[in-house]
């Protein structure tokens, strides 16, 4: 009888966590999204670093789920933006941000909800891990994660395809079966788009257009990436995504 309800047990813990997106409500999906967007896709290093300590001090004084999941990304954003230009101080904190999101992705309790951003962020960490500590296994790892998260989440949800395509199109050219990715999913996520104007918000469109253009460099696409390339610009009059990367490429197309 013991085994029967352990069995039972986790049969439950993996139906929360396998949950397919069409049983998501994406109006929740998207609540989240406004409550963890100033957590998300921060390129100001100065901002980063007052964010991060103001949401450090928020999950002290309030350690609850959203304020894990906060912390779990703030932590991915340092770990991506600062780690690599530190020897020392921002070291490991793409770990924390791995074993913080582990531990909300392998809970029973999670807010399903919030399982698009738990498991895309999470796959991304472990890939962080991996160029930080040299092991190219994990990346490997990070992309059977991804490939979960957009399996399960991509219809109601920017963030697996965009996060895999931002690994993606960063790896070295010897990683080609991983770097075709980049193409795909950036392509996919202007298709949904397109479709439904509310899917992702401006940041993550300027800097899929952006990224939609440095893929296909060639002449035969030069209109399209153009046309998106003023696109990423519109979108960011302040220079908080793509635009100012999307303003060099233009240059180099007119040339």
């Amino acid at each position: 009888m013991k085994h029967k309800l352990i069995t039972l047990i986790i049969t439950a813990m993996t139906f929360t966590q396998n949950l397919p997106a069409q049983q998501l409500s994406f109006s929740k999906v998207k609540a989240f999204e406004h409550q963890l967007d100033d957590v998300m896709e921060i390129i100001d290093t100065t901002e980063l670093k007052v964010k991060l300590k103001e949401v450090e001090l928020q999950f002290q004084q309030a350690p609850n789920e959203l304020n894990q999941v906060r912390l779990g990304l703030i932590y991915h954003e340092t770990a991506l933006n600062l780690t690599f230009f530190s020897k020392t101080a921002y070291k490991g904190y793409a770990q924390k941000s791995y074993d913080q999101l582990s531990e909300l992705f392998n809970s029973s309790t999670t807010n399903r909800e919030l399982m698009p951003y738990i498991a895309s962020y999470r796959a991304s960490a472990l890939a962080l891990i991996g160029a930080e500590t040299k092991k190219l296994k994990l990346l490997g790892q990070a992309f059977t994660l991804f490939k979960e998260a957009v399996d399960r989440y991509a219809t109601v949800s920017y963030l697996p395809e965009f996060l895999r395509g931002s690994v993606a199109e960063n790896l070295p050219w010897f990683f080609m079966s991983k770097r075709k990715f980049a193409e795909r999913d950036f392509e996919s996520i202007i298709t949904k788009q397109n479709e439904d104007a509310t899917y992702a918000n401006w940041k993550v469109m300027s800097f899929t257009y952006w990224a939609w253009a440095k893929q296909h460099l060639g002449r035969k696409y030069r209109t399209t990436a153009l046309a998106y390339l003023n696109q990423a610009i519109a979108l960011d009059p302040n220079y908080k995504a793509g635009r100012k990367q999307a303003e060099s490429l233009r240059l180099r197309f007119l040339k």
